[in-house]
């Protein structure tokens, strides 16, 4: 697919080819990637593939097929994170992995776990859950908004750490807000500490450049089913070596078919009962996609759209982001999706209702989050987005109230 002319990120021309590979619904104009990915045909075609070899004949699929496969893919998927394969299994989405983590990690009585006032609900309810089972405390250290700089953050995450701090779990990317946050540096400073890491991780793979080794971090999760664009149902968890002996599946069963037996941490994950594997397989094919297109290319043209949406928003709006947008730093706090405050002058019911409205009114499917006291409008995109989605959303906010008032 990789043409011999760079496509220009902000002409629309240059990727309607591309887009064309999504069979996004006609009545929607869907802005809202980051919740929940659309997968590209091709992606699709090859895991209906996996499943027509199952429903055909699952004898030969789960006893010759399933294990080789599982092995491809993950060295596929290896490649793509650099990381050693066998530090990596598949689970159904960075939910899935976070909870074999927190189930897995070996938290004493009186051991705190610090999380971040950004980090995503579910998982401070993961935390909150086994800190409550083993009599230890789920922390949280308070990341104020705006943010500043990197010194801001790594300064509050550290002043929240405690002699009985074992455990720090930060998103790469946070949900409700889009920030990008610096985990290298993070995972660095907690190491000088001995403090273990835990990267919740699901907007990352594709939306930055991630690299596993250069990171270090102990523990990793995502979904492949965001900004890599694999289907429903697929995510990693990466484990460091030193913690692999603790790792158990929440699932129990034969690890690998009779009469191989499990040997190491990851192949417990391979034989989980009989269910259908085929998303897993299938981010082999969504690597090959995004690759063919080109992961710069990608991430230059949905910054495009970002930062063109932000822009307009911040006019529109008469808000202000979370965090810099105009900075001599080369640090980017935002990739593919932005966010913004909703206008100050919409009452409080205008503003929780502004979501459904945006959908029974103009088929717009875009979220409205509720954060440290705000609503926060976030904003995703793919390849298969446009300006013009951007402009369509603009006069709909006009038409819903969100005007600038005179």
């Amino acid at each position: 697919m990789r043409s011999s002319s760079i496509p220009d990120p902000s002409v629309d021309d240059d990727w309607r080819e591309i887009a064309s590979h999504w069979d996004v619904r006609k009545d929607t104009c869907y802005l809202n990637h980051g919740s929940f990915g659309i997968s590209p045909r091709e992606v699709l075609q090859c895991r209906r593939e996996w499943q027509d070899r199952l429903d055909a004949q699952p004898m030969d699929y789960y006893l010759r097929q399933l294990e080789p496969a599982f092995y491809d893919t993950r060295k596929t998927l290896g490649g793509f994170l650099n990381a050693e394969p066998e530090n990596l299994v598949f689970v159904e989405n960075s939910t899935y992995g976070m909870n074999v983590i927190a189930n897995s990690f070996p938290l004493q009585k009186g051991d705190e776990v610090l999380l971040t006032s950004h980090e995503y609900g579910a998982v401070k309810r993961i935390w909150e859950r086994k800190c409550r089972a083993v009599k230890s405390t789920c922390t949280s250290a308070e990341l104020q908004v705006p943010f500043r700089d990197d010194t801001q953050i790594l300064d509050s995450i550290f002043q929240a750490v405690t002699s009985k701090t074992k455990l720090l779990v930060v998103s790469h990317i946070t949900s409700e807000t889009g920030t990008i946050l610096p985990v290298r540096e993070i995972c660095e400073r907690a190491r000088q500490l001995g403090i273990a890491t835990c990267i919740d991780g699901p907007h990352a793979p594709a939306q930055v450049e991630l690299d596993l080794r250069e990171l270090d971090c102990d523990f990793y999760t995502a979904s492949c089913h965001k900004w890599l664009c694999a289907t429903l149902g697929s995510g990693f968890l990466f484990v460091n070596p030193q913690w692999q002996s603790y790792i158990e599946p929440l699932v129990q069963s034969w690890g690998r078919l009779n009469p191989n037996q499990p040997q190491t941490w990851d192949e417990e994950f391979i034989w989980m009962g009989t269910r259908d594997p085929a998303p897993f397989f299938a981010v082999a094919k969504a690597i090959e996609f995004l690759d063919s297109i080109g992961f710069d290319h990608f991430r230059r043209r949905t910054r495009y759209l970002a930062d063109t949406a932000l822009d307009v928003l911040i006019e529109l709006f008469g808000t202000q982001p979370l965090y810099p947008i105009h900075s001599e730093s080369t640090r980017r706090w935002y990739g593919s999706m932005c966010e913004l405050p909703l206008p100050d002058h919409l009452s409080a019911e205008e503003k929780s209702t502004l979501q459904s409205r945006l959908w029974n009114h103009h088929q717009i499917e875009v979220p409205v989050f509720e954060f440290a006291g705000q609503k926060l409008l976030r904003v995703s995109f793919h390849l298969y987005n446009s300006r013009s989605d951007i402009d369509k959303l603009v006069s709909a906010l006009t038409e819903e109230g969100c005007r600038p008032v005179s």
